[in-house]
């Protein structure tokens, strides 16, 4: 299965300790050097623990970073940041099977694409439903979320995602 992640799904799962669940789900990662870029180079600059955590994931080959050959002159004209464009290109120069993407923007044009998507949360529902995560856990990483301001990911949508988990058991 090839799996190219973006910037926010990266971030969000190293920020919340649960990386690993990249390579427990989907094995070798990929990411397009503008989200190396992004991630480990200005999020070391900053101090950000999560892109240690991602440099961590290369450096164990979980993640793989890859350069696209071309620019998808479709994929550049769209009006999106240079890692979701990078990840659109390597997308569709590696035929991917998942693009994990939390953009809402960057998502409606990977699936018009034909590229089946994630973002961080369908990641753990996904380590949920392959009995890596239990509920609890589940219910307690979607607080973490909701209560931190460096995760972009809105309260409802969490709210929603958890109760469609409960009503399946």
């Amino acid at each position: 299965m090839i799996v190219v992640t973006n910037a926010g799904p990266l971030m969000a799962l190293a920020k919340l300790g649960l990386l690993h669940l990249l390579d427990r789900l989907y094995g070798n990662v990929l990411m397009p050097v503008a989200v190396y870029d992004e991630v480990v180079l200005r999020g070391m600059e900053q101090g950000f623990s999560d892109s240690l955590q991602v440099k961590l994931a290369i450096q164990q080959k979980h993640l793989i970073v890859k350069a696209i050959k071309k620019q998808n002159a479709d994929v550049a004209a769209l009006p999106l940041h240079k890692g979701e464009k990078e990840t659109l290109s390597l997308s569709l120069e590696h035929n991917a099977d998942l693009v994990l993407l939390d953009d809402m923007l960057a998502r409606s044009e990977a699936q018009a694409l034909g590229f089946s998507v994630k973002g961080t949360l369908g990641v753990i529902v996904k380590g949920y439903s392959k009995e890596i995560l239990s509920l609890d856990e589940v219910r307690i990483i979607f607080d973490s979320i909701i209560e931190r301001n460096d995760i972009w990911i809105a309260e409802g949508l969490c709210q929603r995602v958890f109760d469609g988990l409960k009503n399946r058991n």
